[in-house]
């Protein structure tokens, strides 16, 4: 992990990657990417989602060098990933998705090896650090074939570290691990981007993208729907939506509650009042008109969209 690099304002102001109308089209004429435009900024954490096919993958083996781009362009920390690929594959790490380690070697000399293959002279103290914070220093000496499915995903990242990469990509970082090395994981993350590493992250644990992104993609069928501020989306495409359950059901929403621009739900027994999460909802004025118009309210809850809400949405729309 680069020390090099604090954390500052001016980080996030030049782009680490660059990707430039990037298309692959395969023999069989499918099209897993369509001209993909992109920037991601040093020191940021981007998170990439989209459902199985979407096309994550592909777009992270191409940056990576490992898939050829049928046309358009990619750098990494401005190198060509393919007219100059050694220097651009140094500058990255990548934690792939399938669990590849080298079962019969131990914790430390796969990791060490893997140091060696970018061309980095040995660091042993380095190596030590690295393990410590992936709480693998205790297992430096087991066979990895004896290590849990959750420790085998940190040999993995320490791997991917082992030469001070400068942008570290994680594809689907804790699929099949629990919940509590999950957290770990995220805090693991967060510390990683404080020295700098950029983060690139596939997930489809939408929960995942809404604690740890600054910036969201979402691609559907090989196309970027949307790149955002995470807040920014949550704010622009989230909704605020409180339902009250009646008493009585309604067989039609009366005159004088037409300018809350109300839905009728339920056979009539809840009506839903929507607005923007940007807005608030005006609960007491709605209230005192309903009661004045003798609708009495049973019981009421409100939901607030979540970045899945938001997802779904997106890729329910013809891409």
């Amino acid at each position: 992990m680069p020390d090099e690099y604090g954390a500052g304002p001016d980080i996030a102001m030049k782009p680490v990657i660059s990707i430039r109308d990037v298309v692959k089209t395969y023999a069989s004429g499918f099209q897993a990417l369509k001209h993909i435009n992109l920037e991601i900024d040093k020191g940021e954490i981007f998170a990439l989602l989209g459902p199985n096919g979407a096309g994550k993958t592909t777009l992270i083996n191409i940056i990576c060098g490992i898939v050829t781009s049928s046309s358009g362009t990619v750098t990494a920390d401005g190198h060509d990933t393919v007219r100059d690929y050694r220097a651009a594959r140094s500058k990255i790490g990548l934690v792939p998705q399938e669990l590849s380690t080298d079962a019969f070697e131990t914790v430390w000399a796969t990791v060490s090896f893997s140091r060696g293959l970018f061309g980095r002279a040995p660091n042993p103290a380095f190596i030590e650090r690295l393990l410590r914070e992936l709480s693998l220093w205790d297992k430096r000496n087991d066979k990895i074939m004896t290590l849990s499915g959750g420790m085998k995903r940190r040999v993995m990242i320490a791997k991917a570290l082992s030469h001070e990469p400068e942008i570290l990509f994680l594809d689907e970082p804790t699929a099949g691990v629990d919940v509590e090395l999950r957290r770990d994981m995220w805090s693991l993350v967060r510390g990683l981007r404080d020295t700098g590493v950029t983060i690139i992250l596939t997930t489809h644990y939408i929960e995942e993208a809404e604690e740890m992104a600054d910036r969201i993609g979402v691609i559907n069928k090989g196309t970027l729907v949307l790149v955002e501020e995470k807040a920014r989306l949550m704010k622009k495409l989230g909704k605020k939506q409180l339902t009250l359950q009646l008493q009585e059901p309604l067989s039609g929403i009366p005159a004088e509650l037409h300018s809350w621009g109300l839905e009728l739900k339920a056979d009539g027994h809840d009506l839903v009042y929507t607005v923007d999460s940007s807005n608030s909802i005006d609960i007491s004025s709605l209230l005192k008109r309903m009661s004045e118009l003798s609708i009495v309210v049973k019981d009421l809850h409100m939901h607030q969209s979540t970045l899945e809400d938001i997802f779904v949405k997106l890729v329910s729309e013809p891409a």
